[in-house]
């Protein structure tokens, strides 16, 4: 019998570590049910970075996703006009995708939003610093990576607001109709796309839509493309800042630790990205059968790689369940392992960063407002806070810069 693995019973999206805990140490894999659909849960961090890399586990989910056609908690990502992305491909469509991207998302080009990031997140703090509370993501966390992306994408000023309240529905960090989110994002992706090609605009969607020879890409791939930074990239720094914020909060040795030597924050990011990182799962299908941890997955099966269970296996982090900004192994999985290693982990990183040292630089005495409680998204393949409310003393700082070019859009 299936042991019924679902994100909507209460307390698991809370605290998903001491059920995956229970079926990490009773066995590598289970086949387990969840959302009404049957799988296989791999539990262990041996068996989770190697199956990350197993060319017979498909990321094509259009292709073989079938049973999972017709649930609303996986159909959007796996089938319709969005889906032509990274995620959703394997060889060799998904080189081709991933060289057009690589082409634009440089390094160099990563690295020189520092000044911008640092502008925003200062602008963010300073709205808040003297009130002596916040709420964490809708203040912080949320409109920092949704700034960068709306304008790494190239989203003209005036339909921020617009973008950034459809961005918040669809990623479920605000109540409202997800359905009706997805086709207004995915008809103004479209327009956006049809207008970049000819544009000459100097952006990451500008660029790619005037590559030429194998870096050309159709609008189906542009707009997919789109949707996937702002899902992947959106909800991933939020997490990481506010799943973060948190397990320093109910950490607060680790706080203080951090506070007194901002050199450990480089290692802080990565731990956070192991402790609670924002991916919690990720669905393959199998393309023929295979053995996984001693189970004969059939071609076909679905498959469900539990990171946030590999990344609490004792057997390869001492005192897994512990944070420790000082670890001194990094190894993690939050970005994955193999041909789908995030290519925005970069990003990710550096966002998080300027995030914790604002915050850490503005925010002393940085609390939990127990007054209010703790919201979280429903979901499997993420983990993430809806709402993050603390205290604070505020700390002083330098006046913010005046040349801002665009306003931090507020949501709706």
């Amino acid at each position: 019998m299936a042991v019924d693995l679902d994100a909507l019973r209460p307390g698991f999206t809370d605290d998903p570590y001491a059920v995956l805990k229970s079926l990490r140490d009773a066995g590598p894999v289970h086949r387990v049910e969840t959302f009404g659909v049957p799988m296989w849960l791999v539990t262990r961090y041996p068996d989770v970075r190697a199956a990350l890399d197993n060319p017979l586990l498909s990321s094509h989910g259009s292709a073989l996703a079938e049973p999972l056609r017709g649930h609303p908690h996986f159909a959007s990502w796996w089938f319709g006009d969005l889906s032509d992305h990274m995620m959703n491909s394997d060889e060799p469509d998904h080189t081709r995708l991933r060289r057009a991207v690589s082409s634009q998302l440089t390094p160099r080009r990563i690295a020189a939003l520092r000044p911008r990031i640092e502008q925003v997140a200062a602008q963010l703090a300073n709205d808040f610093a003297d009130s002596g509370r916040c709420d964490l993501i809708a203040d912080f966390a949320a409109p920092l990576p949704i700034t960068v992306i709306m304008e790494l994408l190239g989203v003209p000023a005036v339909d921020q607001e617009n973008f950034r309240y459809w961005a918040d529905v669809v990623t479920g960090l605000a109540d409202g109709d997800a359905s009706s989110a997805r086709e207004e994002t995915s008809g103004y992706l479209r327009d956006l796309v049809t207008h970049k090609r000819t544009s000459g605009d100097d952006d990451l969607i500008g660029g790619l839509a005037r590559s030429t020879g194998e870096a050309a890409l159709s609008d189906s791939e542009l707009a997919s493309l789109a949707f996937l930074l702002l899902v992947a990239g959106y909800t991933t720094a939020v997490d990481l800042v506010g799943n973060g914020a948190l397990a320093l909060l109910r950490h607060p040795e680790q706080l203080e630790l951090l506070q007194r030597s901002s050199s450990l924050l480089p290692g802080a990011i990565e731990e956070f990205l192991r402790f609670d990182g924002p991916t919690s799962h990720l669905l393959r299908f199998a393309t023929r059968p295979l053995t996984i941890g001693g189970a004969q997955v059939q071609a076909g099966d679905v498959v469900l790689l539990s990171l946030a269970s590999a990344e609490h296996d004792g057997n390869r982090y001492p005192r897994a369940d512990q944070l420790n900004i000082e670890r001194a192994d990094r190894q993690h999985l939050a970005f994955g392992h193999g041909i789908h290693f995030c290519l925005g982990a970069p990003l990710a990183r550096l966002e998080g960063e300027v995030a914790f040292r604002t915050l850490l630089g503005r925010c002393a005495g940085l609390a939990l407002d127990t007054s209010q409680p703790l919201s979280w998204r429903v979901s499997l393949g993420s983990r993430g806070l809806r709402g993050l409310p603390v205290t604070f003393r505020t700390k002083p700082t330098m006046p913010l810069d005046e040349q801002a070019t665009i306003k931090v859009p507020k949501p709706l």
